[in-house]
């Protein structure tokens, strides 16, 4: 379940630090906190979809993976970020 082009932009416009910035922590933890919160959704209509259970189990640990790196190396964008996507930490 891929993110739709417009929602993908949207996402890395308000955290790209520079334009055209994709591959920068903050945008890949905000394009997977998306992805994270749709398969969430997906999952509680489809209680039984195991695939897809495992694919977002994946994504939760490449998403604690990038925060790890964003936390040691710059701890007030980490916390900024928490606060803008709504995680707790």
């Amino acid at each position: 379940m891929p993110l739709d082009k417009a929602t993908k932009t949207k996402i890395i416009s308000d955290f790209a630090r520079v334009e055209g910035d994709t591959g920068s922590p903050e945008v890949q933890i905000a394009l997977l906190t998306e992805r994270i919160t749709q398969l969430t959704e997906h999952l509680k209509i489809h209680s039984h979809d195991e695939h897809s259970r495992r694919g977002m189990l994946k994504l939760v640990g490449q998403r604690r993976r990038h925060l790890r790196y964003i936390a040691r190396k710059k701890p007030e964008v980490y916390r900024e970020l928490l606060q803008r996507l709504g995680l707790r930490r």
